[in-house]
This record gives C-alpha cells, structure tokens and sequence, in this order.
C-alpha cells in the first residue's frame, strides 16, 4: 500500500461514515476505493465491514436519545439483525473471489436503484408510534442478511423497511438504522476476521476515518439536504457498476 493508496483510502472511509450517517450507501466508497487500490474483491468486501463500523457506532452514540425512546424495538431488531448478519457473512465466506467478482455488478446495481429509489420508498402518512410490524420484522432479517453479505445500500433498505412498515420522524427512524448497521456490521468483523479475509493494513488506515465521518455526518444530516448526497452516491454506484460490468 503506497502512501497516496493510503491517502485515498483515508478520504473515502471518511466520506463512507458521513453519508452512512445521513442515509447509508458508504459501502460504496469503501468498497470501490479498495479494489481500485488492488484488494480481491471478498476481501475489500470483508474489510468494508471493519472500516464502516466506527462510523456506526459513533452515529449510533450521536443519537442516542432517540435510541433509547425506541428501546425496545431496537433491542428486537437488533436480535433479528445478529441472525441474518452471521447468516450473510458466512454466505459470503462460502463464495470465491472469482464467483463473488461475478455478482458485483449486478449487486452494485440493484443496490444503487434502491438507494435512488430510497425517497419514494417512504410513506409520510404513518403514526411516529406505530409499532414494526411482522412483516418489517421478517423484511428487516432479509435486509440484515444482505448487509453481512454486501452490504451497499443496506442503510437505505433498512430505512425503507422501517419507512413502509413503522413511520415516523427521519432521525428516529435514522437512529434505528444506525443501530442495527452496528450488529450487522460487529456479527460480520466476528466472521471475516477469523476467516482471515481482513485486509489489516487498509482497514488500520480507514477505520479512523470512517469514525470521524461518521460523527461528522449526524451534524451534516441536520444541516445538508439530503438530496445533494443522496445524488452524489448514486453517482459513485452507478460509475463503479458501470466500471466493474466493462471490466468484468
């Protein structure tokens, strides 16, 4: 790893833990900074996972008031999301390189066309004391099993869970998220690290980075429109789709 390789790995987990705060989608820039800097794909993959984390728990403790107003169901979806992340994590050790290369792309489009969908995904008309109902329960387990597998696009598909099947205000509803990025993200580092498919080196350089963005984002979510960062990471996905299709 060169210094300038460390340079661009420390910008981009930065920016990951800023727009993982505000919306999700920092998988994004993770993921596609370390392979272009030479990661295998399963092991970038895998290392997303590590440098994301500190910027889920420093959002998480950024929100923590609305966390503990939610308390209960975050303890619910946060038991559902340790299952189906040791679920997805393990789904991922079981691929190779070469096969999980394959479904890059097409995980990088579907991920991207959900989180430019993420806006109209979310009905304005349901009580901020609805409970998550059974099916945002067993959504939320699929949503969780795709995050320790991949995971771009897993904060706005849990948003989206939540939007359609809870309500309520943003923050709270950003709040849980952030909550079950945490057991999602902590069930998968667990998994990869002892599978030894940890990129150490690059995951030293980014995590920092990636716990002051994610500090920095709960600031930014309050004062940023979303639509202007929710544009800018729909156009890294649909640049790293596009590059890994053509170079596939």
């Amino acid at each position: 790893m060169t210094v300038v390789d460390a340079i661009f790995l420390f910008i981009a987990g930065f920016l990951s833990g800023v727009v993982n705060a505000i919306a999700g989608g920092g998988t994004f820039l993770t993921f596609g900074a370390m392979t272009l800097t030479g990661l295998p794909p399963i092991v970038a993959n895998a290392t997303s996972s590590i440098t994301q984390f500190p910027g889920y728990v420093t959002s998480t403790l950024a929100y923590a008031k609305e966390i503990r107003a939610d308390w209960k169901e975050a303890l619910l979806l946060g038991a559902l999301s340790l299952v189906g992340g040791l679920a997805g994590a393990m789904l991922l050790l079981s691929l190779s390189n070469p096969s999980f290369r394959a479904l890059v792309p097409w995980l990088l489009l579907a991920a991207t066309a959900i989180f430019a969908a993420g806006p109209y995904l979310k009905p304005k008309t349901l009580s901020p004391e609805k409970p998550i109902s059974p099916l945002g329960l067993a959504l939320q387990c699929i949503t969780s099993i795709y995050g320790g597998f991949f995971g771009a696009g897993m904060g706005i598909m849990t948003l989206a869970v939540l939007g359609l099947t809870k309500g309520g205000d943003y923050h709270r509803l950003n709040a849980l998220k952030n909550f079950v990025a945490v057991v999602i993200a902590a069930m998968a580092i667990v998994v990869f690290a002892s599978g030894g498919v940890v990129g150490w080196p690059q995951a030293a350089v980014m995590v920092p980075a990636g716990a002051i963005g994610g500090y920095a984002g709960v600031w930014a979510a309050r004062r940023v429109p979303q639509p202007v960062i929710r544009g800018l990471v729909v156009a890294v996905g649909l640049a790293l789709t596009v590059y890994y299709f053509v170079t596939g």
